[in-house]
């Protein structure tokens, strides 16, 4: 039988654990609980749901709320100064700009304006050089809650076969620097990648991350492999991943389900890097690295 990986459940222990931190630095700091910025441009019903779930869990967590909305008409200029703003406001621990930006906005540029020590998403270009060089740093929450469920679930990296599908700078170049830092052997298959089959059969982890719905089949996994569906689309029946997971049972050895697979574990890794960014900036010495 083919066993659900319960991301619901393993994120609401990460949640526990950092909430218990706060609470403790709360009892004996106040000034120095962590804050989380959220920034959203427009009324984009989707980035509103997003942002107000990341708002709620830092409640959750006894963090602060520092949200800005900003209107769909806001200039480059606007978005930049409420970014400087915040990056100057010591009660701020991390900024995440939430994305997608109105399209005639530079996001690159405007992520880029984040202060390393305060990018708590992983995604300016100097923390993903950090994490290409192996150094200390944020790294991107998606990826890394990708490793945190295979850990939980026990998991061996080292030394294993994985295939990572998808080459996104969201989730599969990230994934990929964390899973060799690990010890894995990764293999990359992307859109260009001719026979799809005989990069992820031989796999003994198989993580999909294209946008593509329904992509990954039983022609595409070898008996026993876990398979981390990262997808996720919205249909008429309900959300559904990148991969066709009902017709893995019996195939797949475990596998994560849409939802309540990846989704939950990305707002966890969102407190997490929170709370590793309010400890580095009283000394980065603190901060593990990932």
């Amino acid at each position: 039988m083919t066993t659900r990986i319960d991301g619901t459940a393993i994120a609401r222990r990460i949640r526990s654990r950092v909430a218990e931190e706060v609470a403790e630095v709360a009892a004996t700091a106040p000034g120095d609980v962590p804050g989380l910025a959220t920034v959203l441009v427009g009324d984009d019903p989707a980035s509103a749901v997003y942002v107000a779930a990341k708002r709620r869990a830092i409640k959750e967590a006894g963090m602060r709320d520092f949200h800005r909305h900003l209107p769909g008409h806001a200039t480059h200029d606007d978005v930049a100064a409420v970014i400087d703003e915040l990056a100057k406001d010591p009660r701020v621990s991390g900024i995440l700009l939430q994305l997608p930006l109105p399209a005639r906005l530079d996001a690159a540029t405007l992520i880029d304006r984040i202060p390393v020590t305060k990018d708590v998403d992983g995604l300016t270009t100097a923390s993903l050089g950090l994490l290409a060089r192996g150094e200390r740093g944020l790294r991107p929450c998606t990826p890394s809650g990708v490793i945190e469920l295979l850990d939980a679930e026990g998991v061996p990296l080292q030394g294993a076969s994985v295939a990572v599908v998808g080459w996104g700078e969201l989730v599969g170049r990230p994934l990929t620097h964390l899973l060799l830092r690990r010890g894995a052997t990764v293999s990359v298959a992307h859109e260009f990648t001719l026979d799809l089959a005989s990069v992820t059969r031989p796999a003994d982890i198989v993580v999909v991350a294209t946008g593509v719905r329904g992509l990954i089949g039983p022609e595409h996994v070898g008996p026993g492999a876990v398979v981390i569906d990262v997808g996720i689309h919205r249909t008429p029946s309900g959300l559904a991943g990148d991969v066709r997971s009902e017709e893995l049972d019996g195939i797949a050895g475990r596998i994560t389900p849409v939802p309540g697979g990846v989704g939950p574990m990305t707002i966890a890794m969102l407190l997490v890097n929170t709370l590793r960014a309010a400890r580095w900036s009283s000394g980065p010495e603190v901060v593990a690295a990932a």
